[in-house]
Order: structure tokens, then C-alpha cells, then sequence
């Protein structure tokens, strides 16, 4: 029996948008962080070291504000762009879950319950990664937003808060130091265990992309590029 297909749109030019920033920004500041992570054994500079965690950072920034406005877009966007049709918390996934377990074949317009999975698993990997980030910025390099806090806290005297760098001890209380030291500790720590998970979940994800292509045959790759899937008429699924 021949199947006939349809062109549907999926993903609006916001959600792709969204997807090549954060492929992007994530890209960038993994491989800085790795690289800043073993700059000991690099041998980079004091100097390049800042310099490094200034552009990680900077790049911090807009894959947060990125991250942020996809947040916000999932409770008022529209079609696939909301949270109910792209987490794996709405009523009826855990059957959802079941009928893909019995036909793993079948094609979904949106994505299917493994993709919800994947989903709900890097977002809360990257919500961690940008508070943390955050944070570790403040107490670090004293970056926005909780730069000025830190450096405030650790400051000799308060009106000279501008002498204080990174690296530098001019102008800091050492014992305030070390008290900043261990309230980002925690911060330091989930934010290298979220950098763990994208480097485990990321390539899953690629994995999962190329398998879901082949099995359903919908243009899964290029509906990210130009927003089309090709569905089967009659196995077309709107979960």
C-alpha cells in the first residue's frame, strides 16, 4: 500500500531560533569550560584564564537570556512552542509511553515520548547550569548580577569596591573570602555535574535524532531548519 504524506508545519521560526542559539552558545562554552577546567595542565596563563572565563561568561549571558525567553515562551507561546506539548508531564503521557513502546514506528508530529524525555532531561540541565553560572560568575570574576554583592561582601573597605579583581587579594578580607568560597562551593558542584549530563545527554540526543528519522521518516532533521515535517495521512499522531 502506498502511504501518502503531507507537508505540516511543526516548529515556528521562534522554536528554531531558539534551538541554533542554544546549539551554538552550549557549544561555545563547553569548550571552554573544558579547556578552563585543564588550564592547569594546559599551561594557560592567570591572565588567559580570566580572559577565558570572561568570554565564558559573556557567552553565559546570552544562553541565558536565551534559555529564559524559551522558558517563558513555553507557558504563553503557541502550538508546539508550549510546555504541555513538549514535557513529558501532561495527562496521558505514561500511555503515550506505552503505545510508542508497541509501535515504535509510529510518526509524531510533534515530538515523541522518548523526545519529551529528552527534553524535560536537558532543560533541567540547563536551568542548573544558568543559575550556577550565575552565581560562580558573581564570586569568580564579580560579573552581573551578584558581582557587586560578593565583591561588597568580601571588601575591606566598601567604597573601594572597583580595586577588587580576580586573583587579587587588594582590598579583600580574607576571611570573607573564604566564607564566599563555601557558599559557591555547592554551585561549583552542580554546576559541573550538569556539565557532566549535556556531555552525556547531548550526544544521546544526536543518537536518538538519527534513529527517530529513520524510523519515522518525517524530515525529523530538516523540520528544525525550515519548520516542515512529512507525515503520514493516515499514522499521523499530534502528540
Amino acid at each position: 500500500m502506498n502511504i501518502q504524506f503531507q507537508q505540516v508545519y511543526v516548529w515556528s521560526k521562534y522554536l528554531r531560533l531558539f534551538h541554533w542559539i542554544n546549539v551554538l552558545a552550549i557549544t561555545i562554552l563547553l569548550v571552554l569550560g573544558l579547556i578552563i577546567f585543564n588550564a592547569k595542565t594546559l599551561g594557560v596563563s592567570v591572565d588567559g584564564k580570566i580572559l577565558l572565563k570572561t568570554i565564558h561568561v559573556i557567552t553565559g549571558y546570552g544562553f541565558a537570556a536565551n534559555l529564559l525567553v524559551r522558558i517563558v515562551m513555553g507557558f504563553f507561546g503557541q502550538g508546539y512552542e508550549r510546555w504541555g506539548k513538549t514535557l513529558p508531564f501532561a495527562k496521558g503521557f505514561t500511555k503515550e509511553l506505552t503505545d510508542f513502546k508497541q509501535q515504535p514506528h509510529k510518526a509524531y508530529k510533534g515530538h515523541n515520548p522518548l523526545g519529551k524525555l529528552m527534553v524535560a532531561a536537558l532543560l533541567l540541565s540547563m536551568s542548573v547550569q544558568m543559575i550556577s553560572g550565575l552565581v560562580i560568575a558573581g564570586t569568580d570574576i564579580y560579573y552581573p548580577p551578584l558581582g557587586q554583592y560578593f565583591a561588597k561582601s568580601i571588601a575591606i573597605d566598601s567604597s573601594k569596591i572597583a580595586v577588587i579583581k580576580p586573583y587579587s587579594k587588594e582590598n579583600v578580607d580574607e576571611q570573607a573570602y573564604q566564607a564566599m568560597r563555601k557558599i559557591r562551593k555547592p554551585f561549583i558542584t552542580a554546576h559541573v555535574y550538569a556539565f557532566y549530563a549535556l556531555l552525556l545527554l547531548i550526544p544521546l540526543h544526536i543518537i536518538g535524532v538519527i534513529i527517530g528519522e529513520r524510523r519515522e521518516k518525517t524530515a525529523l532533521v530538516s523540520s528544525m531548519i525550515n519548520g516542515y515535517k512529512y507525515l503520514p495521512k493516515k499514522e499521523r499522531s499530534d502528540e
